[in-house]
């Protein structure tokens, strides 16, 4: 099954962290489709998914740029004309394949430090519309970022068959997510993943970052309850 989807992969440097937003007309996308860690960078594979392309990229990343890593998974791929793949590496370089199997409109845009593409969209105006929001943004924090760029692709039309899932996932270097949440099905996933965006950002993100880390195992939560 193609999964028309459209997606956003990012890395900001200077705050050290990684990230994606994605949306489609299939459910939980998320559990598929999103990779992301701030010491390699991120990748979102979609159109006929192939999630070991996520996982191996990550890897990649770890000593190759976006596109030397780009190359090598597709390489491996032998369906790699039906896949679409964008990739951020942890310098902020991007790199995209949009096969020429995979179900128009279909394109993809790549910018400083993000990567964005769809498949079985309405037109190219979801696409531009991703960049343009995500660049418009510069200097807020990513998972802000990133869901407005989600959120302008869904104005802009989005999926052609419709709306189910959505996901926005950031990693800031720990080994467990500082952001990951998933809308598996709902009639307005982005509208929804918004909702739930803003309640993390209140009760949920300021417990993530008095949470253990390697460098100080016993966590900050004296600070959060005092």
């Amino acid at each position: 099954m193609y999964a028309g989807t459209f997606s956003i992969v990012a890395h900001d440097v200077a705050a050290g962290c990684a990230g994606v937003a994605i949306s489609t007309c299939m459910p939980a996308i998320g559990s598929l489709a999103v990779h992301a860690r701030a010491d390699s960078g991120a990748v979102a594979t979609q159109a006929l998914i192939n999630p070991l392309l996520g996982i191996d990229g990550l890897e990649l990343l770890r000593t190759h740029s976006a596109e030397e890593a780009l190359g090598k998974l597709l390489a491996s791929d032998p369906g790699a004309e039906s896949r679409q793949v964008i990739v951020v590496d942890r310098c902020g370089r991007a790199a995209a394949h949009t096969g020429p199997e995979t179900h128009p409109w279909r394109g993809h845009r790549v910018g400083p430090g993000y990567a964005v593409a769809g498949n079985m969209l309405v037109d190219a105006r979801t696409v531009d519309a991703m960049a343009e929001r995500f660049e418009a943004t510069a200097g807020e924090p990513l998972h802000e970022r990133l869901l407005a760029s989600l959120e302008a692709g869904q104005r802009a039309g989005g999926d052609r068959r419709g709306k189910q899932s959505a996901a926005l996932h950031v990693n800031n270097g720990a080994p467990y997510p500082y952001l990951d949440l998933r809308v598996d099905d709902h009639p307005e996933p982005v509208a929804e993943l918004r909702r739930i965006h803003e309640v993390a950002k209140a009760e949920m993100l300021p417990f993530v970052a008095a949470l253990p880390t390697r460098e100080n195992p016993r966590g900050r939560f004296d600070e959060l309850l005092g």
